[in-house]
């Protein structure tokens, strides 16, 4: 929580890759935890309402971080002062955690009924991680997708950092909406909204504004589908003892196939435009039917 602030202070590039590797290195370690404490409070509650709102806040904080960083650079014109700002959200998000800390020290208490541990992890898991692995490798990082606009001259340059940030507000209103719905609907949920988030190649690598803009916003709400519906399927299938080293595992997978999906996608961007698209389409679209089949497969695994 502190990197990101400390870069106030970097006056050469090693410090700053040290700070930004710190981050990174933080968040990996971060996140299976997090994720496996908010399964414990959805067993009572809901998987898919706990992480479409657990997104929705982080949503709205990568759409307030960055206007406020934007805000103090116009108003200083410096970015130490606008890394140095973003110390006061951090400290809080350490309070916050503090706090939360001292009220459930336990959280797998929040778990209805313990769960014994499993051996392994079943087949349904592993066809899972296949599934979210394709979604991942044809799902555009949003640098390539800006760097398209602003080559292409598809919109003003001063106008990607806002779509950027529309995106996430999107995304922050409709991940709760997706969680709701995979409570309810499962499958179904995970079909619909995966389907229509591929569509966002297309409009943004071959459209006009108009259509850039349409699909840039898939692409927020893929993103927010994606970060409430995976990890609830796992915590699902997973038993609680075992849920952080399942959703560590599955996060460094999704994480591996986003790299190499968007690497391939960068070199096929200085080829042909089409080829970009065809590619995202097809592995978005494969991961369908590995969904199907996964969802077939859960009864291997008990919770």
């Amino acid at each position: 929580m502190l990197s990101v602030p400390a870069l106030a202070l970097a006056r050469a590039w090693p410090a700053a890759a040290v700070l930004l590797v710190g981050e990174r290195f933080g968040r990996g370690v971060r996140k299976p935890s997090v994720s496996a404490m908010l399964a414990h409070a959805g067993s009572q509650i809901g998987h898919g309402w706990v992480f479409g709102f657990h997104e929705a806040m982080d949503q709205v904080g990568a759409t307030l971080g960055p206007l406020l960083v934007a805000a103090v650079i116009a108003f200083q014109g410096g970015f130490a002062g606008a890394f140095g700002v973003l110390a006061v959200p951090g400290v809080l998000a350490l309070v916050a955690l503090t706090f939360a800390r001292a009220q459930y020290p336990s959280p797998r208490d929040l778990e209805p009924h313990p769960a014994p541990r499993i051996e392994r992890f079943g087949r349904a898991y592993w066809i899972y991680v296949g599934a979210a692995a394709c979604t991942a490798a044809g799902f555009a990082d949003f640098a390539l997708v800006s760097f398209h606009l602003s080559k292409a001259h598809v919109v003003a340059n001063h106008v990607i950092p806002i779509l950027y940030a529309a995106a996430m507000l999107v995304g922050a209103i409709g991940a709760p909406f997706f969680g709701r719905l995979y409570d309810r609907f499962a499958l179904a949920t995970v079909l619909g909204s995966f389907a229509l988030a591929a569509f966002f190649a297309p409009l943004c690598f071959l459209g006009n504004e108009p259509m850039a803009i349409a699909g840039v916003i898939l692409w927020g709400l893929g993103m927010a589908a994606q970060e409430t519906l995976l990890p609830s399927i796992v915590s699902g299938l997973i038993p609680a003892a075992q849920r952080a080293t399942a959703l560590g595992s599955f996060d460094g997978f999704y994480g591996i196939a986003w790299f190499a999906g968007s690497a391939t996608m960068g070199a096929l961007y200085d080829r042909s435009l089409f080829a970009v698209v065809i590619f995202s389409l097809v592995l978005q679209f494969a991961s369908l039917p590995l969904f199907i089949v996964a969802a077939r497969a859960r009864g291997e695994v008990r919770t």
